[in-house]
């Protein structure tokens, strides 16, 4: 039983190291249709707020930034469309992939 206890001692000891070495590259972000604005351009700003009583934040966008809905990558212009004529934006959510390195929108998605 000690030696049990001490090959799980010893294998826990072995992975912390490598633990201490992750480090955060990208946050996603769930917020609700109605906190969010879709850039105006391919190389713009998209802004959004976590909660109705947070301060809003722009992050920059790239002509690689992805946009998805309902699973299925589209054009920016697209995405807008699709967006655009939703009217329960309190209940629709919407994802987006932060790259904290490079302080731009990775991809963005939204389910309708």
């Amino acid at each position: 039983m000690k030696i049990k206890l001490f090959l799980a001692a010893l294998i826990l000891g072995l992975a912390l190291p490598a633990a201490a070495d992750l480090e955060v590259v990208a946050l996603a972000h769930e917020i609700s249709l109605s906190n969010f604005m879709a850039p105006a351009t391919q190389s713009g700003g998209l802004s959004f707020k976590e909660c109705n009583s947070c301060a809003t934040k722009t992050v920059r966008v790239t002509p690689s930034t992805r946009y998805m809905v309902d699973g299925k990558s589209v054009r920016l212009d697209q995405f807008k469309q699709a967006v655009q004529p939703l009217r329960d934006r309190d209940t629709v959510s919407v994802i987006v992939k932060h790259h904290l390195n490079s302080d731009t929108i990775v991809s963005v998605s939204v389910t309708t």
